[in-house]
Formats: structure tokens, sequence, C-alpha cells
């Protein structure tokens, strides 16, 4: 029973939530795969200007990481 003062959570149907979750594991794999190559890039000699590239890489998948677990989140509360 839902709380006074809180929305009623809708349900994804059974069949979507299990696409969205296969969806959103196999995006974690290419994820931490990136994330993987982006430490072993930095643990490499690198100009600055190369450094700033591989900088710029992790960032961008750290938020692509924490998106997905958002993205899992949602999915786990509507399933």
């Amino acid at each position: 029973m839902a709380q006074p003062g809180m929305e009623p959570v809708s349900k994804i149907a059974p069949e979507l939530s299990t696409k969205l979750r296969a969806l959103a594991h196999d995006l974690s794999n290419s994820i931490e795969t990136i994330m993987q190559a982006s430490y072993l890039l930095a643990q490499s000699n690198l100009d600055e200007t190369s450094k700033k590239w591989v900088g710029l890489i992790d960032s961008a998948t750290r938020d692509a990481a924490r998106i997905n677990r958002e993205i899992r989140e949602i999915l786990r509360s509507h399933s």
C-alpha cells in the first residue's frame, strides 16, 4: 500500500523490463571495458594533450556508469 502523499509506482511490463535489464547489463560491460582501457592508457608515458584526452574519456565513462546505475535502479523500482 502506498504511503499518504506518495504517488503509486507504475510497473514496467515484464518483457520490457527483462529486455531493458539485459541492455543495461551489456552497457555496463562495455563501459567497464572502456574504463579499464582508459586506466591502462593513463599508465603509459603520454604527452600532455594525450593525458587530457584520457582524462576526458575517464570522466565521460564515469558519467555513463553513473547514468547506467540510475537506469538500473529505476528498472528495479518499477519491475
